[in-house]
């Protein structure tokens, strides 16, 4: 499995929307700066604020039939992880979870497989995570030859663990999301230079959920545009829930049980994808209720025309 050369960060990227920003040098397809867009710039730069540009949020869908947090609640029945992934890449997914944990969560390698399969005909740029309670080197190496893009790695699990974990994540070539739920989780997380950061609003250790964690440890981290990409999740049941996580700054959200066999997985997708945010730096302004477009223009009031299962391109 040792790494030969570069290979594409697809999940970084991923996760961050870098394909959507036409003008971002990471894009592999990025056009030339217009004259405005360089004026601009160039006056935030002159008043200290360069890295103050709105920002792309991301969907994370974790796909899992059964969860550790609901014991014994069957909350989605399929066939095949694969199918699920494609169609929530086709909604507008940025990130899919694959749980193969089949006690735990109901999933398991062969859908991995599958999922990457489906997800690369459909979408290039969508990533693909393994998604397991990681205790030995050898899962590292399960995901890589399974094709995923990342794994994640879980901060109260492997403890002092965390950076042999990364490094050897690093070595063969296989990017990671390091799951935190407190202070000292995520101060770990950032001591071993981990790029990619969940907050979790459960406590993996006692399953409590703490819907306003994420929230608090949003300070931790650098503002927008920083070298952390930093996602949060648990528990998330609402839009307005999501919302609020990207407003004080989270580049992405997962959802998980909310939207397994569910219609709302559109109206979850579309309220993330259909919006710029304010920088981070802007999110104590009291501006969380200001909604703007893809441009950057304000909307006129809250989200309005999302589908729902009775809209018949919900799912095209």
């Amino acid at each position: 499995y040792a790494q030969d050369g570069v290979e594409r960060k697809r999940l970084a990227a991923a996760l961050r929307r870098v394909y959507d920003d036409p003008y971002n040098t990471a894009n592999p397809n990025a056009k030339e700066k217009p004259k405005d867009v360089v004026e601009r710039e160039q006056k935030l730069l002159e008043h200290g604020m360069a890295e103050a540009t709105m920002r792309r949020g991301s969907f994370i869908v974790d796909i899992k039939r059964r969860s550790l947090s609901y014991p014994g609640e069957q909350f989605a029945r399929y066939d095949d992880a694969g199918l699920v992934a494609e169609a929530m890449v086709r909604l507008g997914a940025d990130v899919v979870f694959v749980n193969v944990d089949y006690q735990s969560y109901g999933g398991d390698l062969s859908e991995l497989k599958s999922a990457v399969k489906a997800v690369r005909g459909v979408n290039d740029q969508a990533a693909v995570v393994m998604k397991d309670i990681v205790v030995d080197e050898i899962q590292l190496g399960l995901a890589k030859d399974a094709g995923a893009d990342g794994i994640v790695l879980i901060a109260g699990v492997l403890g002092p663990a965390l950076e042999n974990f990364l490094n050897l994540a690093t070595i063969i070539g296989l990017e990671t999301i390091v799951e935190c739920h407190t202070r000292n989780e995520v101060q770990a997380a950032l001591d071993a230079l981990a790029q990619n950061i969940m907050v979790s609003n459960r406590d993996r250790i006692t399953g409590e959920l703490y819907p306003e964690q994420a929230i608090k440890l949003a300070g931790m981290f650098p503002g927008s545009g920083g070298p952390i990409v930093t996602i949060a999740g648990g528990g998330v049941e609402t839009t307005e829930e999501m919302k609020k996580l990207l407003a004080v700054g989270y580049d992405g959200v997962v959802v998980g049980k909310t939207v397994m066999g569910s219609a709302r997985a559109p109206e979850f997708i579309r309220s993330v994808r259909d919006r710029t945010l304010l920088p981070a730096e802007f999110s104590q302004w009291g501006l969380d209720d200001v909604e703007f477009d893809m441009d950057g223009n304000i909307m006129s009031g809250p989200k309005r025309n999302i589908p729902d299962a009775s809209d018949n391109n919900a799912f095209s």
